[in-house]
């Protein structure tokens, strides 16, 4: 896995240059919802949703556990190539087939996070 202490930014550079990655957006429908929960309510959602879908060792549907749109959190998770174990490993040098360990979770939730601060403020 990467330094932890790698700065988001530098990270959300890196995946700007990929094609796929980069056409991640988020929509108005997603920044009202925002609007109304909160960026504390988002980051809630988003270690709910990687404890469930990506921190376990074994994921029964791999590469198809998270929705391409519906949540922001999802939306970043495209973007960021946190959407499943062989993202994370491509990407992000996390060994898939094992459980995630809180710093691993915590980094993955930061680096969604650093991304949908970005996008919102864009907008």
């Amino acid at each position: 896995m990467k330094n932890f202490k790698m700065n988001y930014d530098q990270i959300l550079y890196s995946l700007s240059k990929s094609k796929f990655r980069s056409s991640f957006h988020l929509k108005q429908k997603d920044t009202e919802y925002i609007n109304n929960k909160g960026l504390t309510k988002i980051k809630e959602h988003a270690y709910d949703f990687i404890k469930k879908r990506l921190a376990p060792a074994i994921i029964e549907n791999d590469g198809k556990q998270t929705p391409m749109r519906g949540h922001p959190v999802f939306i970043a998770q495209h973007a960021t190539a946190t959407c499943c174990r062989g993202c994370l490993e491509k990407w992000h040098k996390i060994t898939p087939g094992k459980e995630l360990s809180q710093k691993e979770i915590d980094y993955i939730v930061e680096l969604i996070m650093a991304w949908i601060d970005k996008e919102y403020k864009r907008i």
